[in-house]
């Protein structure tokens, strides 16, 4: 863009904003590598026909969904439905085509690779929630007010009606930008997070796929490894990774999600014991402990855990 070239304008409706304009205006200025309005583009608000023409892109207002022309409303008659039938807010139907590019702007390089299954997450634990409550509909039962959800979160940032801020021509702008940030902030962790969690899947799964007994998960690192485990049906017993202390951890893995109980207990003549008790007893001289209830152990070094394993697997 050159100086003498004008500001491409996004638009939206001016007045009271809620979650799913704001959430729309967040994906855009991340799929699209847009900075604060008025430095590399124009966010205009308002409802005015002859205003909303001249944009390139518009959201939640103007009765056209043409996503090819830039234009993504969905209170006009046959505004487009997911395939439940849900129907789509601005924020829903905005993510359909910008969403992936938004999370890739997010992910760092090595991740790249992440961004397609991000995005189809998001859509459907994220997205398809703030379409509901834009529309009042959920597909699970009647639709709740949550005071601590992300609608009624942007909603408070809406000034009241003795705010100045409410009044005149740009009523509410500054609200509609803090809110922005808010979500800005929300999406930038919410794609962290499971960036995290896939490159922690496919660690655990290259991880197990490399060592010499399946019953055994040997990992460099700490990470989350059980949730891998169970949905890749993986028949793991035990888990050696290190820990903050320097120690390195020997975990149990649970027969299914949220139970306490053990495919395997550590052995039970090693319950309740540390240090010189531990080693006299398991014959492993930097064993450290082993919980009473035998669903996890330590040692000083990766091959002491190992060796705890392997007795524990013996045993």
């Amino acid at each position: 863009m050159t100086p003498d070239q004008p500001l491409p304008i996004l638009a939206t409706h001016s007045g009271k904003f809620h979650c799913d304009e704001v959430f729309a205006y967040a994906v855009l200025r991340l799929a699209l590598g847009l900075g604060e309005a008025g430095r590399d583009h124009m966010l205009l608000r308002t409802r005015r026909a002859d205003q909303l023409a001249g944009a390139g892109i518009v959201w939640d207002v103007g009765f056209v969904f043409d996503a090819a022309a830039g234009r993504f409303d969905h209170h006009q008659r046959g505004a487009p439905l997911r395939p439940d039938a849900t129907p789509f807010s601005s924020a829903g139907l905005v993510w359909q085509v910008y969403g992936e590019r938004a999370v890739a702007a997010l992910l760092p390089p090595e991740a790249a690779g992440f961004a397609a299954a991000i995005a189809a997450e998001l859509d459907d634990n994220l997205v398809r929630r703030i379409d509901e409550i834009d529309n009042g509909v959920a597909a699970d039962g009647p639709l709740q007010r949550d005071t601590l959800g992300l609608a009624s979160l942007v909603g408070e940032f809406n000034p009241s009606w003795d705010d100045p801020s409410g009044q005149g021509p740009g009523a509410g702008d500054a609200a509609f930008q803090e809110a922005t940030a808010m979500l800005l902030g929300v999406l930038r962790r919410r794609v962290d997070a499971l960036r995290a969690r896939l490159a922690a899947e496919a660690h655990v799964l290259a991880a197990h796929r490399a060592g010499a007994d399946p019953r055994l998960l040997v990992l460099d690192r700490g990470m989350p490894w059980k949730n891998v485990v169970f949905a890749h049906g993986l028949p793991v017993l035990f888990t050696v990774s290190p820990a903050s202390n320097g120690n390195w951890m020997l975990d149990t893995m649970p027969p299914e999600p949220g139970s306490f109980a053990q495919r395997l207990p550590l052995p039970e003549d090693w319950a309740g014991l540390e240090a010189e008790a531990l080693a006299a007893k398991s014959g492993i001289a930097d064993a450290v402990f082993v919980h009473l209830r035998r669903f996890v152990g330590a040692a000083k070094s990766r091959d002491g855990a190992l060796a705890m394993a392997q007795k524990a697997l013996a045993a």
